[in-house]
């Protein structure tokens, strides 16, 4: 019995991970209701249960996170809170001397029922946020003026964490007639959760932390006495509430297992920043961008594990993606990206380099204390490629070598950079990305004259193909820099153009392949073996 490949094999896995994310989904936003013949007694929503019940919310700041009224200040009262209504308003919150002075400051809401105290009532729901955080800022400078891009040019960049605040602040309550059965209230909400004496549970009132991202901080502006916020309230259905919960839960794992701010930032992102359909479709999306992935990194190893010949490749090229790769590699990692970015170009690097040393056909030996460096003669196919290589790469160093050095120029003059490596870096991932889909060009021009696409990897470069695709979709959902975004289309231009020579050149069976095998005489070799 033949076992299963393991690209079947990968794709089962997929299809049943997805299956089975999309019904953990579903039940997520429909949880089992309570039947009192079944479940005994029920929790129902107070909101629906006593519907002509008034409540307030009341806003307040202070520098502690335990709350004392002697210290807070009341920013704003809602009464008759409608928790059906969405409400958008800009708030000036006081400074207090120890807050401008490097110190902390904390929201404190309390929404409780009319007539009822908000610090002593039993029905009163107290939360509390930190409204600021101690960061480091990061400063650009002009290299040549020296200018600081920072508006406050008295802080010192990278020295001493420094007061910041979230220009935002979000609520939300769960607004559905829902009811639970007392011993099946979803593990989420339990924290959020509190009953009265006649079983209902008060209203599920969040303070959204998980949307607040570290990139939205400002510094704490030293000579103001207060601060302008946006504060916001919106109803919010349990489904999105409990995957909230759930993702607030996954980003604090994350971070135990060492995924910095700046990655768990951008996560987040994804979920917060993005429409809910199409984030449903990004959870798709990059299940199968890591499966192709994985399938292209195999193909593309397994077709250089076995390529004797560089007949048909054009070697400028294979050079040319290694360093650009790690070029790629080193400006991701300097501008801090997102590790769900850096870890596929880091791994596509090692396989870069592994690459040219094929391509060299370079062989590492030890002779003694000595290392010994040997590469093995070409094929006479192979020098008329390098050739046709070298003829390609002459007419695109015209273009490509003053594009480049003019956009160092104009860079190191108008562009802000953190220092020097910063400015080396920029200038050389900017002729990557902008003028470097030149460098893919010789392997067409080597294509047209051999009049054959037969000796490229179309395995691998069919998944690559697949995930430039999906790139696109990243591209306006993962925070990455923007020469970064603009060659993930770039990448399509010559993907089209790769298709239509497959198309304009056909399979020729009587042409040998990257092996040196044709199909006639693969066939000439079974029937002398039947």
């Amino acid at each position: 019995m033949r076992l299963l490949s393991l690209n079947t094999f990968l794709f089962v896995a997929t299809g049943i991970y997805v299956v089975h994310s999309v019904w953990t989904l579903y039940s997520l936003w429909n949880p089992e209701q309570c039947n009192p013949g079944q479940h005994g007694f029920c929790l129902n929503s107070i909101i629906h249960q006593k519907p002509e019940m008034k409540w307030k919310l009341k806003l307040y700041s202070q520098t502690s996170r335990k709350f004392q009224a002697a210290e807070a200040s009341l920013v704003k009262t809602w009464r008759n809170f409608n928790f059906s209504q969405t409400i958008v308003e800009t708030l000036e919150i006081p400074l207090p001397e120890s807050t401008l002075s490097n110190g902390s400051l904390y929201y404190h809401l309390f929404l409780h029922p009319h007539g009822e105290s908000a610090f002593s009532s039993s029905s009163s729901i107290r939360r509390v946020i930190s409204a600021t955080k101690h960061a480091i800022p990061v400063t650009y400078f002009n290299l040549l003026q020296g200018k600081s891009s920072d508006d406050d040019e008295d802080v010192e960049d990278g020295v001493v964490p420094v007061t910041h605040w979230y220009p935002k602040l979000s609520t939300n309550v769960m607004n559905q007639p829902l009811s639970f059965a007392h011993n099946a209230f979803p593990a989420e909400l339990v924290n959020l959760a509190q009953i009265d004496s006649s079983r209902n549970y008060l209203p599920l009132f969040y303070v959204d932390g998980f949307s607040r991202l570290d990139r939205h901080l400002r510094i704490l502006p030293k000579e103001s006495t207060n601060i302008s916020i946006q504060f916001k309230y919106e109803p919010i259905s349990a489904g999105k509430l409990r995957l909230w919960f759930i993702c607030t839960q996954s980003m604090q794992l994350l971070k135990k297992a060492g995924l910095s701010d700046k990655d768990i930032d951008e996560t987040k992102s994804i979920f917060t920043e993005t429409n809910f359909y199409l984030l449903g479709l990004t959870f798709i999306v990059t299940i199968f961008h890591m499966l192709f992935d994985v399938l292209a990194f195999k193909n593309d190893i397994k077709y250089w594990k076995g390529r004797e010949t560089m007949t048909g490749l054009s070697f400028n090229t294979v050079v040319y993606r290694c360093i650009s790769s790690i070029i790629i590699f080193l400006y991701l990692y300097d501008s801090k990206t997102s590790l769900l970015v850096l870890a596929p170009a880091g791994i596509g690097s090692v396989i870069e380099v592994w690459k040219v040393k094929k391509a060299l056909k370079l062989n590492i030996s030890l002779e003694g204390w000595k290392i010994k460096f040997t590469c093995k003669s070409q094929s006479e196919a192979e020098k008329s490629t390098i050739s046709y290589d070298q003829q390609a790469f002459t007419y695109l160093s015209y273009a490509l070598y003053p594009l480049c050095i003019a956009g160092a120029v104009y860079s190191l003059f108008y562009t802000p950079h953190k220092s020097l490596y910063s400015w080396i870096v920029q200038s050389l991932v900017n002729g990557v990305y902008v003028f470097g889909f030149l460098f893919m060009l010789p392997q067409l021009f080597i294509n047209y004259k051999l009049k054959s696409v037969a000796h490229l990897p179309w395995r691998a470069f069919m998944y690559k193909a697949f995930n430039t695709f999906i790139d696109d979709v990243f591209a306006f959902i993962i925070e990455m820099p923007t020469s970064h975004r603009i060659a993930c289309f770039r990448d399509d231009i010559i993907f089209f153009c790769y298709l239509y020579q497959l198309w304009l050149y056909p399979v020729d069976k009587s042409r040998p392949n990257e092996y040196g095998m044709s199909y006639e005489h693969e066939e000439e070799i079974k029937a002398k073996q039947e």
